[in-house]
């Protein structure tokens, strides 16, 4: 039994937004509606796009993610894991995606790869911690290849356990070389390295007459209850930072100036207190521009949000994400899909991923490079079949590994 257990602030604040889900779940369905909801939510594809709101229901989705969340906390306070921005990037990203793609079941073949991989490099497991929250981008493909009816049932479980377990365990090597190849401009770093490992999987498969579909699973007419829970969430973050940073906004705009390229850990820098304001502001900002372009606030939106949110911890603030946004929302405006399409709107939101390059080059930059990210993002799935779950940190490194070396090239030095 553990004894005087204290948990950090971070923990504390997902612990409690855990239980605020569950009872909120409760509150909306039965038991029994949860339980039924649950296990279709664990034995149905969940390649992009799948809302697990419109799949399940919204008090098993909101109970999935509780479970996942409550899991890693668990192994995080086991490890005794000292919180910081890669952490509650992390964390909220984990949130938000187990509201679509991840879930209590298909997130734990990969974090076995991942722990097989520290074993091999005679290394704590602790040290790989950031990328097993991180690398259930990769969790559809559990489900895909072991729960499903994608390949042949007799090696299906098996296959598919190995498989998944595999690509877990060649995941650490791969992260830390695609953060050469983007130089740290790319916040999804893993991302890229899942989108290179998913399209390898993705190519063997098509070889073997094996594809998948695409796939778009998309709920409407939550915006009431959603906008008001989160923004009241964002709002509890930034009273809560206000309240740590010594009843003062001190040091935000100085926040702001940095250019959130890797490694930009706000909270070691500057701190939880305008770290927590910084990550509310920009989940309040993402939240009204989703309902501003009359978009929907579900899953894959949440889950959207929730990972800026996150990352307000670890490269994003206002001043960087913002010229994304604009160049992603002329994009769409010039193009031929609608803002408020499903593929347009979660483009427009983790197309931030390439936030850094705004904070590095200037705002123009940060307009090109959301406009062209908005471009290749809606053409790369088809590489991965919807297999990994960060589509746009897979574009997005992408998208560094062209404009990066042609902005510092070409650019006029001031």
């Amino acid at each position: 039994m553990i004894k005087n257990l204290k948990l950090p602030l971070p923990y504390l604040l997902v612990t409690c937004y855990s239980t605020l889900l569950i009872i909120i779940g409760l509150s909306i369905d039965s038991i029994s509606e949860i339980t039924h909801g649950l296990k279709t939510i664990v034995l149905n594809s969940d390649i992009l796009i799948t809302d697990y709101i419109e799949l399940g229901g919204i008090g098993a989705t909101l109970i999935n993610s509780s479970l996942v969340l409550l899991s890693y906390i668990f192994i995080l306070t086991f490890l005794k894991v000292t919180p910081s921005g890669p952490i509650m990037a992390a964390l909220f990203t984990v949130a938000g995606f187990s509201l679509f793609g991840k879930n209590i079941v298909n997130i734990w073949p990969i974090i076995f790869g991942i722990w097989l991989y520290s074993k091999y490099q005679k290394e704590p497991f602790s040290n790989y911690i950031i990328i097993s929250l991180f690398g259930t981008t990769l969790s559809p493909t559990v489900t895909q290849l072991v729960v499903t009816n994608s390949i042949p049932s007799f090696i299906s479980l098996t296959g598919g356990l190995l498989i998944t377990i595999s690509i877990g365990f060649l995941l650490p090597p791969m992260a830390s070389y695609t953060l050469k190849l983007h130089q740290g401009y790319n916040l999804y770093n893993i991302g890229l390295a899942a989108g290179l490992l998913g399209t390898l999987l993705m190519s063997v498969l098509r070889a073997f007459g094996i594809n998948f579909g695409t796939r778009l699973i998309w709920s409407t007419g939550n915006n009431k209850l959603f906008s008001i829970l989160y923004i009241s969430l964002f709002l509890i973050l930034i009273i809560t930072g206000y309240i740590y940073n010594g009843k003062s906004f001190k040091n935000l705009f100085k926040l702001y100036n940095t250019s959130g390229r890797l490694i930009s850990d706000y909270y070691i820098i500057f701190g939880k207190g305008i770290t927590l304001i910084n990550m509310g502001l920009l989940g309040i900002f993402s939240t009204l521009m989703v309902i501003a372009v009359n978009g929907e606030l579900n899953g894959p939106t949440l889950g959207g949000i929730l990972t800026i949110t996150g990352f307000g911890a670890f490269g994003k603030h206002l001043r960087n994400t913002v010229p994304i946004m604009v160049g992603a929302i002329l994009c769409s405006l010039l193009n031929i899909w609608s803002i408020n399409s499903p593929n347009m709107l979660l483009s427009i939101l983790f197309s931030t991923t390439v936030a850094p390059i705004s904070g590095s080059f200037g705002w123009y930059f940060g307009i090109l490079a959301g406009f062209l990210h908005t471009c290749l993002v809606m053409n790369i799935g088809y590489l991965h079949g919807g297999l990994i779950l960060y589509n746009n940190g897979f574009s997005g490194g992408i998208i560094c590994m062209i404009l990066v070396p042609l902005i510092t090239a070409f650019r006029k030095e001031a």
